[in-house]
């Protein structure tokens, strides 16, 4: 029985895109490392499980995230049709959540079913992740790791890896991208025909001027610094950079935040936040 959920997704876009919005991401930072940022993120570690506090847009970004993961899989026919419809549809699923913070996003894939393993380069965010799990008896293995070390040794382990808010954490340098090592070592754990999911910024005057300067600046709504602009990726560049990698660009969709009522929802207006699915070659 083949099942096509990808109306799931679909049919919320367009319906918000005129909506004025502020959206910005307070998330960890994985891959190639930038230590001023990870101390960052270490003096949140109390915060993390606050869904009212600093990190509430990630709490509610959840609406989005779950089912684009979720969806995503189960379009690619990753997920036995017994599983679809039950409340564990990844059950199985190895996924690797990049950048998983205090496991905000690793806690619920791991109730759906899915073996998460987490990985970030903040101890602190991870000891919070840890102790969480345990106290809700879910078994995540997290680790303190950047993706490029971790992925050594753990070659094509992986049905997903989810890197959300990540990636517009790396920067590009004069020849070669710190988003293109990032992207390679993601590639490079998941299994032929795996799918990796990202959200993250646009390169853009108004993801500029909302995400950096009125949520940092005017409204104070994120610690000064949270975000490094020059690092911000336009959609066609990190698809390419996918593309270089064997990941072929499945699916991409705007995401706009209102930050009066913390509610995330998908657009077609992708200026701002987007999201990309995209699978790997099965030859590879």
């Amino acid at each position: 029985m083949t099942i096509d959920v990808s109306l799931n997704i679909r049919q919320l876009i367009d319906t918000n895109t005129n909506e004025f919005v502020t959206v910005f991401s307070l998330f960890s930072t994985v891959g190639t490392i930038d230590s001023e940022e990870v101390e960052n993120f270490q003096k949140l570690a109390a915060e993390w499980w606050n869904p009212c506090g600093p990190l509430k847009p990630l709490h509610s970004m959840n609406k989005l995230r779950i089912p684009l993961v979720r969806d995503g899989l189960i379009n690619e026919g990753c997920i036995a049709s017994v599983h679809v419809r039950t409340s564990t549809p990844l059950k199985g699923m190895s996924v690797l959540d990049v950048g998983c913070g205090g496991g905000i996003l690793s806690e619920p894939l791991a109730r759906l079913g899915a073996v998460v393993t987490g990985l970030d380069a903040t101890s602190n965010a991870l000891d919070v992740a840890r102790k969480h799990a345990k106290d809700n008896n879910l078994a995540i293995n997290y680790m303190c790791s950047s993706v490029e070390e971790f992925s050594q040794n753990n070659i094509g382990k992986f049905d997903a890896v989810v890197a959300s808010e990540v990636v517009d954490h790396f920067g590009f340098t004069e020849h070669v991208t710190e988003k293109a090592s990032f992207i390679a070592a993601c590639s490079k754990c998941l299994k032929p025909s795996g799918s990796i999911f990202i959200t993250t910024l646009n390169d853009t005057f108004l993801a500029h001027f909302l995400g950096v300067w009125m949520a940092e600046n005017m409204l104070s709504l994120v610690p000064r610094g949270t975000h490094q602009s020059e690092k911000f990726v336009k959609p066609h560049q990190l698809q390419r950079i996918l593309e270089d990698n064997g990941l072929r660009t499945k699916l991409m969709h705007g995401m706009i935040y209102n930050f009066v009522t913390n509610n995330w929802s998908w657009s077609s207006n992708r200026s701002i936040n987007y999201a990309m699915h995209a699978v790997k070659n099965a030859d590879l």
